[in-house]
C-alpha cells in the first residue's frame, strides 16, 4: 500500500470530510430518496433518480478519501533541514534558456495546485528535483521539450493552502 505524503491541516481537513459524508450527508440523502419513494412509480421519477444519482457519487467520494486517511503519512516539513529538496521544501530555479525564475514548492498530491507554485511530490518535476541542492542543476522532458534548470535556492516557507 502507497503512503500519500500530507500536511497534518491537509490529514484533518480530509478526515472531517470523510466523517461528514458518513454521519451527516448519508442520513440526508437516504431520507430525500424515502421521500422520492413515496411519490410513486420509480420508473419515472426524476427526484428519485437524482438522489441515488447523488448517493452513488458519495459513496465513491467515501471511498476515496477513507483510502487516501487509511493511506495518510503525515508530514511536518519544519522538522526538515531542506539543505536538500524534500517534502515542503520551495525550490527557486531558474531556466537556462530563458533565465525565467520560478518557484515551486513540494507537497502531497491532495495539496498541490501547479497555479500556485504547489506541485505534488509525485509529478515528472518534483521527482526530478528531490535530493538536490542548490547550486546543480536538473534536467527535464516537458511536453514542450527538454528544459535544463539551475536550483538556486532551497528553503522552507509556510505552505499557505486555499
Amino acid at each position: 500500500m502507497q503512503k500519500e505524503p500530507m500536511l497534518q491541516k491537509t490529514f484533518t481537513r480530509l478526515s472531517m470530510e470523510l466523517e461528514h459524508l458518513k454521519n451527516v450527508e448519508r442520513g440526508v440523502i437516504a431520507k430525500i430518496i424515502d421521500t422520492a419513494r413515496e411519490l410513486g412509480d420509480l420508473k419515472e421519477n426524476a427526484e428519485y433518480h437524482a438522489a441515488k444519482d447523488k448517493q452513488g457519487l458519495m459513496e465513491a467520494r467515501i471511498i476515496e478519501v477513507g483510502d487516501l486517511v487509511s493511506r495518510a503519512q503525515i508530514v511536518d516539513p519544519t522538522k526538515a533541514s531542506h539543505e536538500r529538496v524534500s517534502f515542503g521544501s520551495t525550490v527557486l530555479l531558474t531556466d537556462q534558456n530563458t533565465d525565467e525564475e520560478i518557484k515551486y514548492t513540494i507537497v502531497g498530491g491532495q495539496e498541490s495546485n501547479p497555479n500556485q507554485g504547489l506541485i505534488s511530490i509525485q509529478s515528472p518535476m518534483a521527482r526530478a528535483l528531490i535530493g538536490k541542492e542548490e547550486g546543480e542543476e536538473v534536467g527535464l522532458n516537458l511536453p514542450t521539450g527538454a528544459k535544463r534548470f539551475d536550483i538556486e535556492e532551497v528553503f522552507y516557507e509556510e505552505i499557505v493552502i486555499d
